[in-house]
């Protein structure tokens, strides 16, 4: 379900909800989409949360079908989840609760008898590495310090803006191997073909013994089979994820949650309504932020006509394209334009609404090597 906080963006954005056949968007959670045969009216696809393992992003690329996602919109409620994780993996406080529940008669002197069996140690004084400096991880470290813990973080493409919101307490590692030396890892980074498994058996024999590892992202960045070993072997203390799988059940030595990580009511609203934000957005201006298969493009929007046009990454198309909307007697006020591996996006604001429009576009689409091309009026300029 989508937050009606989200929907509501939506409607009140002139959306109307599950009424067409051929609808122009599409806001999903974990609703799989592999199999959808969308219609081409579809422009974008908003997945309300930071994974979309569940979006087909190659096809949708192909077929100019932008794909946002809302990262750091669940960032807090994962990290208190984290948090309690940490919390939990040195504390036996659910064993503790359940015994609790078992009891019967003088239950006072039972608990002060027995307590010393959920003796536990504490977080203080303990060093945890955090690999991924993004917006969930960045908000671990933070806080994770603030619970006395020394804290080292790894991530070698953290971004400008992710290094001003990191505590300056917070030491950057150069490398894995100070991360590998911490009592406590957790992972904080995207399932990639590079990062998938990224634990596996050679990284746990350099792994410091004892470390207790948490997995709050991806269950595949673990090799199963080489964390089960490690535990065997005593080379791991304990692992804890959120990404629950059968081989992983019924072990001492390991705490499996049901995918809980964005599970609260502010998680799921902030997710709704970011995805809601970027597809009105994406429709009234042509706008691209939060996208992970197209470049970020935007700009202000101040002429009367935007065209932009999904092409191919190819050199003389920003020439060819130019050249086209010329021919046709326009004025080009503003043009931006940006690239993400073999695809590119370009933006033109123009100064008058030509009255050949629909043959401008034809022209357009028919260039070599562009995907998709959109004429977007500026509804302020018309409404005025």
């Amino acid at each position: 379900m989508i937050a009606k906080e989200g929907l509501a963006k939506l409607q009140q954005a002139g959306f109307t909800l599950n009424q067409t056949q051929a609808p122009i968007a599409a806001l999903v959670r974990s609703q799989p989409l592999h199999d959808w045969q969308w219609p081409s009216s579809l422009l974008a696809i908003a997945r309300a949360g930071a994974g979309t393992n569940n979006v087909p992003l190659e096809r949708a690329t192909a077929a100019g079908v932008v794909v946002f996602n809302t990262p750091g919109a669940n960032a807090n409620a994962v990290k208190e989840l984290v948090l309690a994780s940490l919390l939990l993996s040195v504390r036996p406080i659910l064993k503790g609760a359940q015994w609790v529940q078992t009891l019967t008669g003088d239950i006072s002197s039972q608990v002060e008898q027995a307590k010393q069996q959920f003796s536990g140690t504490e977080l203080e004084g303990k060093r945890l590495g955090v690999i991924g400096l993004g917006a969930i991880g960045a908000l671990v470290a933070n806080d994770a310090y603030r619970l006395g813990m020394e804290v080292v973080g790894y991530d070698p493409f953290v971004s400008v803006d992710t290094a001003w919101n990191i505590s300056r307490r917070v030491h950057r590692a150069a490398d894995l191997s100070t991360i590998l030396a911490c009592d406590f890892i957790t992972l904080h980074m995207p399932l990639t073909d590079k990062t998938r498994h990224f634990i596996n058996a050679k990284l746990l024999q350099k792994i410091k013994p004892k470390t207790i590892l948490l997995n709050f992202s991806r269950g595949e960045l673990v090799d199963t089979p080489s964390l089960l070993a490690a535990l065997a072997e005593n080379r791991l203390k304990g692992y804890v994820t959120d990404f629950a799988e059968e081989a992983l059940l019924q072990q001492e030595n390991i705490l499996v949650l049901p995918h809980l990580g964005a599970a609260t009511i502010e998680a799921e609203v902030n997710c709704a309504k970011m995805a809601a934000k970027s597809l009105v957005r994406f429709w009234e201006t042509g706008a691209i932020t939060h996208s992970v298969n197209f470049p970020t493009v935007d700009m202000a929007f101040n002429s009367p006509l935007r065209i932009t046009i999904i092409h191919e990454n190819v050199p003389n198309m920003l020439g060819q394209i130019s050249t086209t909307v010329a021919d046709f007697g326009l004025n080009i006020d503003h043009l931006i334009n940006n690239s993400r591996g073999d695809y590119a996006y370009t933006m033109i604001d123009v100064s008058n609404i030509p009255q050949k429009s629909p043959a401008l576009s034809q022209k357009l689409q028919e260039l070599d090597h562009v995907i998709r091309v959109r004429f977007i009026k500026n509804q302020r300029q018309v409404s005025d």
